[in-house]
């Protein structure tokens, strides 16, 4: 029988979670949403919390990090493993504040791809390595495969060149996971990922871009201009396999959706609480045991946005599960960053309107969380783009076939 509790022994690092998102990430909300690009200071005494938790063995996926995904080793024990306990924390930590948790040190969705396709000497070498990751460019935004950043291998480097946008944290990790192609006549199959170190000759911060939300964490336009990099740096294996294609490398995002789909689920889940709220100093209580159509149209609406939150958290679990489990998840972390980043956006809009003039000054975090709530809908992977995956993956047909 499916249980959709959460797993008991997650519980005690989901309350840590939320204490941390309420007493720490909240108060400083507003502060750094106003001064942007200022460094949360605040952030590396979490950090180094976090740390301490994770070294201890007392918490299990208390970061943003990915976690890496082996071949099925026969083990047929049904696991709540690290993904499942990191998009539950990375959930308490969104009720906060995303900005903030986008800017946590170590905690950047570089990780992510390190920790998705490095092999075992990386994951060691790049141990505590604070890594962004660059992959849109200029011109090539969701379309990942039509990357026009190259790396040429010269000798015991590679040297890369193009020019990367919307890099988050490009300015303030200590590495960037850089996304180039090795040959260009070869297409999608030949796009690698690299660890370029922070201060490496020929990388360059050409500017930090100013935001509708998230504004806490820094996003940079980062230039490469004959940048050699060791070529053990290069992640994963230096092999183009033409017959795998592009499976290798976008093995990144069955990792990162479902974390930017809790972080959506955070930032709602915020929103639906200081809403409802606010409706009952109106006057206005969501009564679950009645349906809606007897109820106010503000109470119908409010559980109407409970249903589609619901919807979304239960398929970002999902789709962590299968990662723990060792289950291909491709189309569930698809579905969930889609309908997790839809229903964002919709219900931290639809909150600010519930709550009329209060929602939509500054008297209140509402109007914030709208703002920070829309690039979840957009970052790793646009909603178009999202339902234009689940739809190849459930008629089984290849991007030629179904643009």
């Amino acid at each position: 029988m499916i249980n959709l509790d959460d797993p008991q022994k997650f519980r005690p690092l989901v309350g840590q979670a939320h204490q941390v998102a309420m007493n720490m990430l909240r108060p400083i909300s507003r502060k750094y949403d106003q001064a942007e690009h200022e460094y949360p200071q605040e952030l590396d005494m979490l950090a180094a919390m976090i740390d301490g938790l994770s070294d201890s063995g007392a918490s299990e996926g208390a970061g943003a990090a990915g976690v890496r995904r082996e071949e099925n080793d026969g083990d047929k024990t049904v696991k709540n493993g690290a993904n499942l306990a990191s998009v539950m924390s990375i959930a308490e930590m969104c009720w906060g504040d995303v900005g903030l948790l986008l800017s946590m040190p170590r905690q950047g969705l570089g990780n992510s791809a390190i920790a998705s396709v490095a092999n075992p000497e990386q994951l060691e070498r790049f141990d505590g390595v604070w890594a962004g990751m660059a992959i849109t460019e200029p011109g090539v935004g969701s379309d990942s495969a039509n990357i026009k950043t190259t790396a040429t291998l010269d000798g015991d480097h590679y040297v890369i060149n193009g020019e990367k946008i919307y890099v988050t944290s490009g300015d303030r990790a200590d590495a960037i996971v850089v996304w180039a192609t090795l040959d260009r006549d070869l297409g999608r199959a030949a796009i690698k990922s690299f660890v370029v170190p922070k201060g490496t000759p020929g990388m360059r911060v050409d500017r930090l871009e100013h935001k509708l939300g998230i504004r806490a964490s820094d996003t940079a336009t980062i230039i490469f201009e004959n940048c050699r990099v060791p070529a053990e740096n290069l992640l994963g294996s230096p092999e183009v396999d033409v017959k795998q294609g592009f499976a290798g490398a976008m093995a990144t995002f069955d990792n990162t959706r479902p974390l930017v789909a809790a972080m959506a689920i955070g930032c709602a889940r915020a929103s639906l609480d200081l809403t409802r709220e606010l409706l009952e100093q109106a006057g206005v209580v969501v009564d679950y045991d009645r349906p809606a159509i007897v109820q106010s149209a503000a109470a119908a609406k409010f559980l109407q946005m409970e249903a589609d939150w619901e919807g979304a958290y239960l398929l970002t679990l999902q789709a962590a599960w299968m990662a723990d489990n060792r289950e291909p998840n491709s189309l569930e972390a698809s579905m969930a960053k889609a309908k997790a980043g839809r229903v964002g956006s919709d219900i931290t809009l639809s909150c600010v309107e519930l709550a009329g003039s209060l929602g939509y000054s500054e008297a209140e975090l509402l109007e914030k969380w709208s703002r920070d709530s829309k690039i979840l809908d957009i970052f790793e992977g646009t909603q178009q783009i999202q339902q234009l995956i689940v739809a190849r993956r459930v008629l089984g047909l290849s991007s030629a076939e179904l643009k």
